[in-house]
């Protein structure tokens, strides 16, 4: 699985170099939401056909929402010690952390808020935690750490990373904790972003 995805984003790379047409671009957004929308089709049908998914949130009960806070405390925790490494004040790296990947609205956020170079780091940093998810999900996996696959993709395993985590580890308990985790996380964001900063 690992080396399909580098194999197609290298592909992408390069096609959209060399190939694909600048008018073709104007169409690839719809395209992504159409094909996004049709790996949750699937992913909900698969949930949907599980009979037991109600005795196992019943079971899991309050500790299904510890996974999304260590999730948040751990990302805002990381952002706070690599911020300090380059010498970025605690206030900026927390506000990027607490992004949780939703590159598109915390880079947003800050830019009209705060700062639009803060706002652009802000949405580099998470559109890389996502790139580096779509690597990390199947290694994780691999190693047979089923749990953890949640914590690279943050706010994103409610949609874009949910169909690889539902690949890569095919237990379906898994991928409803992750879309859980995914939906509070972006919950926390225009909430946690500005409070941050």
């Amino acid at each position: 699985m690992l080396i399909a995805i580098i194999v197609i984003i290298i592909l992408g790379v390069v096609s959209g170099y060399f190939v694909i047409p600048t008018l073709f671009m104007s169409y690839l957004d719809l395209i992504s939401t159409i094909s996004l929308s049709i790996l949750l089709l699937g992913v909900g049908i698969d949930i949907g056909r599980n009979k037991e998914i109600i005795t196992d949130l019943k079971r899991l009960g309050f500790k299904i929402i510890l996974v999304p806070i260590l999730i948040a405390i751990g990302s805002i925790t990381g952002a706070i010690f690599f911020g300090l490494l380059v010498k970025l004040p605690v206030n900026e790296s927390a506000a990027i952390g607490a992004g949780f990947g939703w590159y598109s609205l915390s880079g947003v956020i800050l830019a009209k808020t705060y700062s639009t170079d803060i706002g652009t780091l802000a949405f580099l940093t998470n559109v890389f935690r996502e790139l580096f998810a779509l690597f990390l999900i199947p290694l994780l996996a691999k190693l047979g750490t089923k749990i953890t696959v949640i914590a690279p993709g943050g706010a994103t395993t409610m949609d874009t990373t949910l169909p690889l985590i539902t690949k890569s580890v095919d237990d379906t308990e898994i991928v409803i904790v992750a879309f859980i985790s995914g939906a509070v996380l972006s919950a926390f964001v225009p909430i946690l972003v500005p409070l941050l900063i």
